[in-house]
């Protein structure tokens, strides 16, 4: 770790505004000033001056998408007090056309806008201001005008007075502490900022001719002595990721920066962008350091696989509307995969570890009624209406969906064990996401924000064919497991590496995975009923309160959860519950119990063998040259 120099500022400011400079001279860029005079109440004032606006209609917008997100978040709702006036401060007419646009019919020339924006969230979609910081997500934050997307952009941010207020972004730094660049409205968007005070630490590593800087900018209620050993594992985590692509992704500007709230006001997030991740949390490094690092080591990995190795699908990202993409099986699930891999590489978690995560979501793969509904492309394609969305009316979602987060990680899981096994370890999942990289992320693009060479479904299926020197296995892999329904055998695959695939201890009798709860008359169904399951085809279902098994009154979950523990499958009992004011009774016969777990063989009473260390070691120790 290094402290920060000052004249890294300046040269930075320097090659940047020189890659930008042609343009800069054709355009005018639109200027921001962001000023928090009343920021105890969450609130941020905003002055955009747009410049040399052809006379006519100027449609200004708020986003109504972020990126890295995939739904809607309508973030005009928080913006009011707008004013729109000519270079002279004369006011302009201005029609609402639908509540995330603003219409200014001016003549040519100068548009001055301002408006205040409330903010309370800290995460990595929202705005939050308060009395110690600024958190802020550009979309939700930020008006634009169509038709001027490409041009440079220019923001301010104005210190409080009495403040020590500073700046920690992936924008590009100006003349000043304060200003800071963008070359076009996408670059904008995909940048977040934190403007307060903040604890600061920098470390390089060297890539080649390259030596990147690495900025961790954390406001947290912890010690210097806690930032300074959590960093030193952020950097274990930089260096293990790199050794999956050979390189570092060219950050613009040379500098990655982890922007960091660890605050209980806070909410759990990760944000992933082109040079810098937005981290947020309620705990803190002391309380939830393996959490933490897991979720540092998942927006990492995102700077190649999602903002580099990019799906054609969100190039460029819209801002206007939901980003439907059936890649994010790849783009997110195998990042999921990726992030505990690279921890375990790093020794920040041991095997143990490791193999409970695999373990949850190889369970939820295997179990969950949503893998017979839809495909893991399928389930990528409802992002828009689970990522983070957010409705009043209920879904079935329990029952159709699993998370392409987690489908892809059982799926990321699978397909390197196969490579690996098949291969006898000489082709992995590393080799396909290095030859990804070359193709697909590391040409970059014309333009920065940009990705010229975004990648198909077919894309992917094409470099795993080449990869594993087999175009009939990639074909299959595909057309059973991403775009079918099936799961490959972990038990044999896991086995390879020396893991037991188990059914959970402690299984009994089995009704399916429901949600129970303590009522006042009997033991509550608390969410929706797993379809296929015993209870399912009993007709038992949410808010069903059950009041006797067996014949017998039961009056809390542990006691009806003892009662079937002492069945066993095909054992049939009564089953009696209130629906809604009537009695009802039914007969439900008790299943295997379908859920597993991960754990290493030794843990099982039995010994690692050789050919199983040998393999375990290859895939989880670290891949450092």
């Amino acid at each position: 770790m290094t402290p920060r120099r000052g004249g890294f500022r300046a040269a930075v400011a320097a090659a940047c505004w020189l890659s930008i400079a042609t343009a800069a001279l054709a355009q005018s860029p639109v200027a921001y000033t962001l000023s928090f005079p009343q920021r105890a109440h969450r609130l941020m004032n905003v002055e955009v001056t747009f410049a040399d606006v052809p006379a006519g209609v100027l449609q200004l917008r708020m986003s109504r998408s972020s990126p890295g997100r995939y739904a809607t978040h309508e973030f005009a709702k928080n913006v009011f007090d707008v004013a729109v006036t000519d270079g002279a401060g004369r006011p302009l007419p201005v029609a609402r056309p639908n509540p995330h646009q603003w219409d200014v019919q001016q003549p040519g020339g100068t548009v001055r806008v301002s408006y205040r924006v409330f903010g309370d969230r800290v995460d990595g979609t929202y705005l939050a201001v308060d009395a110690t910081h600024a958190h802020i997500n550009m979309p939700a934050a930020m008006m634009w005008a169509r038709g001027l997307a490409e041009r440079p952009v220019q923001v301010r941010f104005e210190p409080p007075p009495g403040t020590s207020w500073r700046v920690a972004t992936q924008l590009f730094p100006a003349a000043d502490p304060f200003t800071f660049t963008a070359p076009n409205l996408q670059y904008l968007m995909d940048s977040p900022s934190e403007f307060g005070t903040f604890d600061l630490r920098t470390f390089t590593v060297p890539d080649g001719t390259r030596k990147p800087e690495f900025r961790v900018a954390v406001h947290h209620q912890g010690d210097g002595g806690e930032l300074d050993s959590f960093v030193r594992d952020v950097e274990k985590v930089v260096r293990e990721a790199r050794n999956v692509f050979g390189e570092f992704a060219p950050f613009d500007g040379n500098t990655y920066t982890f922007l960091a709230d660890y605050l209980p006001w806070a909410n759990g997030d990760g944000m992933e962008h082109r040079n810098s991740t937005v981290v947020t949390s309620t705990s803190s490094i002391r309380l939830n350091r393996a959490d933490l690092l897991d979720t540092v080591a998942h927006e990492f990995f995102h700077s190649w696989n999602v903002e580099r190795i990019r799906p054609a699908s969100l190039e460029p990202f819209n801002l206007e509307d939901a980003n439907l993409s059936g890649e994010l099986w790849f783009a997110e699930g195998f990042t999921s995969y990726y992030a505990p891999l690279i921890t375990t590489r790093a020794g920040l978690s041991n095997v143990r570890e490791f193999a409970q995560e695999m373990g949850q979501a190889v369970n939820a793969v295997l179990s969950s009624p949503g893998r017979l509904v839809r495909t893991a492309e399928q389930m990528s394609q409802n992002a828009p209406f689970s990522d983070a969305a957010t409705s009043i009316d209920r879904t079935n979602f329990d029952n159709t969906f699993i998370s392409y987060y987690t489908w892809g990680e059982a799926i990321g899981l699978g397909l390197d064990l196969s490579l690996r096994e098949r291969s006898n370890g000489r082709v992995t999942l590393d080799a396909v996401m290095r030859a990804l990289w070359q193709v697909h992320g590391k040409p970059g693009g014309k333009a920065v924000g940009y990705v010229d060479k975004p990648y198909t479904m077919e894309d992917l299926k094409r470099a795993l064919a080449e990869v594993a020197g087999d175009a009939a296995f990639a074909s299959d892999f595909f057309s059973r497991f991403i775009q079918g329904h099936e799961v490959v055998d972990y038990q044999a695959l896991l086995a390879r590496a020396g893991f037991v695939v188990r059914p959970l201890p402690g299984s009994g009798g089995f009704i399916g995975s429901l949600r129970l709860e303590d009522s006042s008359s009997g033991v509550r169904v608390g969410a929706l009923v797993p379809m296929g399951s015993p209870a399912f085809d009993a007709g038992l279902e949410r808010e069903d309160v059950i009041v006797a098994v067996g014949g017998a009154a039961v009056t809390s979950e542990a006691e009806l959860r003892k009662r079937l523990a002492q069945g066993k499958p095909g054992d049939e009992l009564s089953i009696a519950f209130e629906r809604r004011g009537e009695r009802v009774s039914t007969t439900i016969r008790l299943a295997q119990d379908p859920r597993r777990e991960v754990v290493p063989i030794e843990d099982t009473g039995q010994s690692l063998t050789a050919a199983q260390r040998r393999f375990r070691d290859a895939w989880l120790v670290t891949q450092g040259r």
